[in-house]
């Protein structure tokens, strides 16, 4: 299957997408509906699952085919990605886990979603030196902006692929290469790239994401990525039956990890997101990145000017194809924002409203490749 054929038959893309049916669905940045082939494969596991003991019965793919898949999709091998959840829960594990001390600082974002600060934060309360990142416009980060706050004490950046509010895109080939050659590790909340735009881990150390966004899968249903080289520097926080070599289900004299990424996975699996999961990943590498980033590329490129000829704000609208992300977010001065999403929303045009710190706020589009032209157009002309 295509992007073009989704587009050119409309019985295919209803089957595919049953959310198109009866809404516009232009929130994918928050929580995706889930294609009719991820709910048929969980509903086929889960009806399954009635006839005995659902590990067994779970299919073989689940866990290690969706950790290849995975691992495939951001460069990594399987053995360095660990199926954990919520990216909230691999970013407390990496935050926690890698002992930094009072003599240590690390370079946030304070304006990232709170799932990629708050862990971090709680590092302050050890001692760590945590700094924020300043920069010239609400999520616009640039190299020279992240290289130009480390120093000789600076063990970590964390930063997200790309900004959750404005859609500005980083360059994380860029900033990884400058961290690495200071020795700096880097962690990325890759959650609002991953299955959207091609995004590599060549030059990051950590990474995270759920599956609830652009890779549309279940929620609750993510990869937590630690470079080979790093696991026996990040010890897990947790330890159970699954991440503990435990033969016979018996516990040993000694706790003995696994030596790849399974060592953070630290008890039963959510199977029925993850069976799900690898139903979504097996979508998204059918349709391929490289062609959906070009379609959202595409479709940014033809809404913006449409908004701006409406007197919209867009956010960013002048920033480099490269960093340009799969959100496009605007405002008006004056104009009631929440007042427009409700009535986009009485429309079955589903968007999302964002704000920033001092209270403005933005209504944000994040269509996927399935999404129409005719459907953009109907939310154009509810502006």
């Amino acid at each position: 299957m295509t992007i073009e054929e989704l587009h050119s038959n409309e019985e295919l893309r209803l089957k595919e997408f049953p959310v198109a049916r009866e809404k516009v669905f232009l929130a994918h940045a928050g929580v995706c509906p889930i294609p009719g082939r991820v709910a048929q494969a969980i509903s086929d596991y889960a009806m399954h699952s009635t006839l005995g003991d659902q590990e067994t019965l779970a299919p073989a793919f689940a866990m290690e085919g969706t950790r290849q898949l995975a691992a495939d999709l951001i460069g990594a091998t399987k053995e360095e990605v660990a199926l954990v959840g919520p990216t909230s829960l691999a970013l407390s594990y990496i935050a926690g886990g890698l002992g930094f001390g009072k003599r240590d600082n690390i370079v946030v974002y304070f304006d990232d979603y709170p799932s990629n600060v708050y862990p971090w934060m709680a590092l302050g309360e050890l001692g760590v030196e945590v700094r924020f990142l300043n920069v010239r416009s609400l999520g616009r980060i640039n190299k020279a902006d992240v290289m130009g706050q480390v120093d000789e004490q600076t063990r970590l950046v964390a930063l997200a692929s790309c900004h959750y509010a404005t859609g500005y895109r980083i360059d994380v080939d860029g900033i990884g290469q400058a961290l690495r050659e200071r020795n700096i590790l880097f962690c990325l909340d890759a959650i609002q790239t991953v299955g959207a735009f091609p995004t590599s881990v060549k030059y990051v150390d950590f990474l995270a994401a759920d599956a609830h966004k652009w890779m549309l899968g279940p929620c609750s249903a993510g990869i937590m990525y630690v470079r080979r080289e790093l696991q026996d520097y990040l010890p897990p926080l947790v330890f159970g039956w699954h991440n503990v070599i435990s033969p016979d289900f018996l516990a040993k004299d000694e706790i003995v990890l696994h030596p790849n990424a399974k060592r953070y996975e630290v008890g039963s699996a959510n199977l029925l997101g993850l069976v799900g999961m690898h139903a979504s990943l097996e979508l998204i590498k059918e349709i391929g990145v490289e062609n959906i980033s070009k379609e959202l590329l595409r479709k940014r490129a033809w809404v913006v000017p449409k908004l701006q000829e409406k007197g919209w704000t867009v956010l960013h609208a002048d920033v480099p194809e490269k960093n340009q992300g799969g959100m496009i977010a605007f405002h008006r001065e004056g104009e009631d924002m929440k007042a427009l999403h409700a009535r986009l929303e009485g429309e079955n045009v589903m968007a999302s409203l964002r704000a920033d710190r001092e209270g403005n706020e933005y209504l944000r589009l994040s269509p996927h490749f399935y999404n129409t032209d005719a459907e953009l157009q109907r939310a154009l002309d509810l502006l």
